[in-house]
């Protein structure tokens, strides 16, 4: 094909995709103005699918812009499934052959023995896997488009390669195969009734269960470490835990958890518990118990949660131990919180109240937010708006399953064909327990957080946002910080938090963990499983501070402990909940933490 040919070939391509674009958005127009007289639509399930085909139609054109790319890459398929072809032949006729592909390090889906000992069904799994690498090829190398990402075409076809694995379907599943025809359907009768469980749950959006929910209760088997709530406002209660030891360290310690998930994840069992574990270390721990939201707090925004988090806990605490100042510890968007409580009372000349912070998978730069940042876009905010405006809150069960989404092979197609098409019931496992148990997220809150933060990336400009009339600039924070990341983390990635840690004026220890985003800062010394990297030095990126790193055996919790001990101040007599000016409310774990979705959204 001639320079010019080509060039004649690519304009009418793209004549072609143009006009396509043009009917596709006066298509579209129509059919959200029909759709938007349907109260049961929710706008941004409708944005998400709208973004996705849009995400699609982007592929498309830029493949069919790169024809020799997509050839090559088909005979390359072709070639392969030939050589399949030959090999399931050889197969027919009692030899043996290598495989001509194998699926990836860690894909539990193919492997059931007959995947490889059936010639019919390794037949299958062979063939899916050259096309779905084939897919994935394609879109590997794909530019930003004017609308879309490379991540979100990389998302978005794994999406749809993974919905169309063979052991998605009863017939070319050989156990699910194998079950049916031994139960004579009844696993089929029982899956369809467990989703049919599920749907009326979730009726707008399929949260599938992962747990046996009748095996956990909070504050029985979960949640346990005994305290009382001491203090609460209309968006939190505080928890103070009864001590274990004698003596305690002077400044007390204060955790901020995320509110987008119950705090009781540093509290799920006593093996394994932060709070109990800090506890017994000698400190006197507060919790915040974030509530979860219904319509009635639409209208509480992102400064309401620091004037009645941490700002409230913090006076409330110097009631309870007359501390006039705490050691704070916040996790993820609790971090958050943490880092602009802080540059606000350096505005207010108040920095002395916080001694220390602690960071725990903290984002702080929003460029790069991880695997969520492919649902971050002005066309899908725009739909979460609307949702937000019509119902006044963020249902923490649509957040669930988009994060679920971002490991969709373990987090949601596992579970699909274990309960759906096995009929088997979930097995009781805590941490998946917690982690069905959402939390809603107010209107006016969740859309500042999500617009000034995730998309526009303000906070780590000085004076980028402003809260309760003070300009944020967290560059002026001079308090000693700790800041923990985690290496696998794939919800606040390890490289952006480090940006974080460079923007603070004080003295900074940045430490990484092994695993991930739960895992890796739930890991207690008795596990010993996945070590931590220390560099006494913040280097200027994060490659070159890990090269120069130490690794350590064990858990960070024992490093933790050796700096927060130089904040901590002399052993005093140990605080119990409610001996001072604070009465107590109630047992730890409090109310908020027990309300559920369902509880709060149809009171």
């Amino acid at each position: 094909m001639s320079s010019e040919s080509s060039n004649t070939a690519q304009k009418a391509i793209k004549n072609l995709f143009t006009s396509l674009d043009t009917t596709t958005s006066k298509y579209r127009e129509l059919l959200e103005e029909q759709l938007s007289k349907n109260t049961n639509i929710d706008d941004s399930q409708l944005s998400t699918i709208f973004d996705m085909l849009g995400s699609y139609r982007d592929i498309i054109e830029q493949l069919a812009m790169h024809p020799l790319k997509v050839a090559n890459t088909e005979k390359s398929a072709l070639r392969k499934h030939a050589k399949l072809i030959k090999n399931t032949a050889k197969r027919i006729f009692g030899k043996t052959s290598d495989p001509v592909v194998v699926p990836e390090d860690g894909d539990k889906r193919f492997m059931d023995p007959e995947w490889q000992e059936n010639m019919v069904f390794d037949y299958i799994k062979q063939t899916y896997l050259i096309y779905s690498e084939t897919l994935l090829d394609l879109v590997s190398n794909l530019e930003d488009s004017d609308t879309h990402t490379h991540e979100q075409f990389a998302f978005y076809t794994r999406q749809m390669v993974n919905a169309l694995s063979p052991t998605n379907f009863v017939f070319t599943n050989p156990e699910v195969l194998r079950k049916t025809v031994s139960s004579g359907g009844k696993n089929l009768i029982e899956g369809f009734k467990q989703f049919w469980g599920d749907y009326k749950s979730n009726p707008q959006l399929l949260n599938i269960s992962m747990t046996d929910f009748s095996a956990f209760r909070v504050g029985h088997n979960v949640a346990t470490t005994p305290g009382k709530v001491v203090f609460q406002t209309d968006l939190m209660q505080l928890i103070q835990y009864t001590p274990t030891t004698e003596k305690v360290r002077k400044t007390p310690v204060l955790i901020m958890p995320p509110w987008i998930n119950k705090y009781y994840i540093l509290d799920l069992k006593a093996k394994n518990s932060l709070v109990k574990w800090m506890v017994d270390q000698g400190f006197t721990v507060f919790m915040v118990s974030w509530v979860n939201p219904g319509p009635s707090l639409r209208d509480k925004g992102f400064d309401d949660y620091m004037l009645e988090g941490p700002l409230a806990a913090i006076e409330a605490i110097e009631k309870a131990t007359g501390e006039k100042s705490v050691n704070a510890v916040g996790y993820c968007v609790g971090g958050t919180l943490l880092a602009t409580t802080q540059a606000y009372l350096h505005n207010k000349k108040q920095q002395k109240k916080i001694k220390s912070a602690t960071y725990l998978t903290t984002l702080m730069d929003f460029a790069d937010p991880g695997g969520i940042g492919v649902f971050i876009n002005e066309h899908a905010i725009k739909g979460i708006e609307k949702k937000l405006n019509k119902l006044g809150y963020y249902d923490g069960r649509a957040m669930a399953f988009s994060f679920n989404l971002l490991r969709e092979n373990d987090l949601f197609w596992s579970f699909f064909i274990n309960n759906y098409l096995k009929g088997e019931k979930p097995a009781a496992f805590d941490l998946l327990y917690w982690n069905s148990d959402s939390t809603n997220l107010p209107a006016k809150m969740h859309a500042y957080y999500l617009r000034n933060m995730y998309l526009d990336n303000k906070l780590i400009e000085p004076n980028g946002i402003e809260l309760c009339g003070e300009k944020i600039d967290l560059s002026k924070i001079k308090t000693p910080a700790y800041f923990l990341s985690t290496v696998q983390d794939h919800i606040a990635k390890w490289k952006s938090t480090y940006k974080g840690a460079q923007v603070h004026a004080g003295d900074v220890k940045f430490v990484l963990s092994g695993s991930g985003h739960i895992a890796g800062v739930v890991n207690p010394p008795e596990a010993e499983k996945y070590g931590y990297w220390t560099n006494p030095v913040l280097a200027e990126t994060p490659d070159e501070w890990l090269n120069k790193a130490e690794k350590h055996k064990g858990s960070w919790w024992l490093d933790w402990k050796a700096w927060a001990e130089q904040h901590g101040g002399e052993l005093v007599d140990a605080r119990v909940p409610g001996d001072r000016e604070l009465e107590v409310i109630e047992d730890a774990p409090g109310t908020y933490v027990k309300q559920r979705i369902a509880d709060v959204i149809n009171h």
